[in-house]
C-alpha cells in the first residue's frame, strides 16, 4: 500500500475514536508495527493528529459515534479489477423480475454498472447503489430506514420495526469484512445485526469476496459457512479457502479477469 493511502487510513481511523492504537492500525492498514509508527511519527510534525503512548488521537475529539472498518472511499480503491471480476459473476444470476437485496459494500456496488439494463425489485441500504440504480435504470428500488453512516455510505437502524421485515428476497449478495472456518466476518456489531436481519429476508445468499477476506480475522460472526450459498472470488484463492467453502457446502465461483484487468 502506498504511504499516502495508509496514511489517508490512518487519519480516517484516529476522527473515529478518542484513540486509535498501533494494533488497530496495523490491522487496517496491513502494514508492519515499525511503519504504522513511523507514520504517526510524521503526522505529528505535520500536525494532523497527535501521537500518543502506544497511538494516536484526532487533534479535535470525534462528534459521532462511527462504524468501525475502513471507509468505502478507501476500500474501493483496493483489489478494484477483482471486485469488478467478481460483480460480473454476480450479475449473471441476476434474471429480469428477481427480487434481491444488495448489502452495502465496495464490491457489491460494482454490480451497479451492470444492473442498468436490468428490470428487479431491489432493496439496499447503500446510498451510493441506490443513486446510481435510481439516475440509470429502471429497477424497483427499496430503502431502508435508519441512520446514514458517512464513512461507509450505508443506512443501519438498530431497530426491528423499519422496512427490513417487509421485503423478501429470493436472493441476497453482500460482502465481508473477513473469511474463515467459523463463517462470515465482520468489524462492527451494528453491521452484523443489520445484515442478520437481511438474512433472513433471503432464500438464498450470495457471498462477494475476493481472496484477501480469507487473510484477514475479525471476532464478530454473521454466520457459519454453512448458510452460504454461492461464493464468488478471484482467482488469487488458495485451495485450502476452496477446500474449506466446499466442504461446507458452498458452491464456489471463481472470476477470471479480463486481460486489460491484469494489466491495470
Amino acid at each position: 500500500m502506498h504511504e499516502l493511502e495508509r496514511q489517508k487510513i490512518i487519519l480516517s481511523a484516529v476522527q473515529e475514536k478518542p484513540v486509535a492504537t498501533v494494533a488497530e492500525l496495523v490491522a487496517l492498514t496491513d502494514a508492519s508495527e515499525a511503519t504504522v509508527r513511523r507514520d504517526i511519527a510524521a503526522m505529528h510534525m505535520q500536525k494532523q493528529l497527535r501521537r500518543v503512548r502506544g497511538g494516536a488521537e484526532a487533534l479535535l475529539p470525534p462528534t459521532h459515534s462511527p462504524l468501525a472498518g475502513r471507509p468505502f472511499s478507501v476500500n474501493q480503491t483496493m483489489h478494484a479489477a477483482e471486485k469488478r471480476a467478481i460483480a460480473r459473476e454476480a450479475v449473471a444470476l441476476c434474471n429480469d423480475g428477481d427480487d434481491v437485496i444488495i448489502n452495502g459494500g465496495t464490491s457489491t456496488y460494482q454490480m451497479v454498472h451492470l444492473l442498468t439494463n436490468k428490470r428487479m425489485q431491489i432493496f439496499t441500504n447503500s446510498f451510493p447503489i441506490a443513486e446510481h440504480l435510481l439516475q440509470h435504470s429502471k429497477n424497483q428500488l427499496t430503502l431502508p430506514g435508519g441512520t446514514i453512516y458517512r464513512e461507509q455510505n450505508i443506512i443501519l437502524s438498530p431497530f426491528d420495526n423499519d422496512v427490513t421485515k417487509n421485503f423478501c428476497a429470493m436472493r441476497m449478495f453482500m460482502g465481508a469484512h473477513s473469511i474463515g472456518r467459523h463463517g462470515l466476518m465482520e468489524s462492527d456489531p451494528l453491521v452484523i445485526q443489520s445484515e442478520q436481519k437481511l438474512l433472513g429476508q433471503t432464500d438464498e445468499l450470495v457471498v462477494l469476496a475476493d481472496a484477501s477476506k480469507f487473510k484477514r480475522r475479525s471476532s464478530l460472526l454473521i454466520c457459519s459457512l454453512e448458510r452460504i450459498d454461492i461464493l464468488i472470488t478471484d482467482n488469487r484463492i488458495d485451495d485450502a479457502s476452496v477446500n474449506m467453502l466446499e466442504a461446507a457446502g458452498v458452491k464456489v465461483i471463481v472470476a477470471e479477469l479480463k486481460s486489460a484487468e491484469k494489466t491495470g
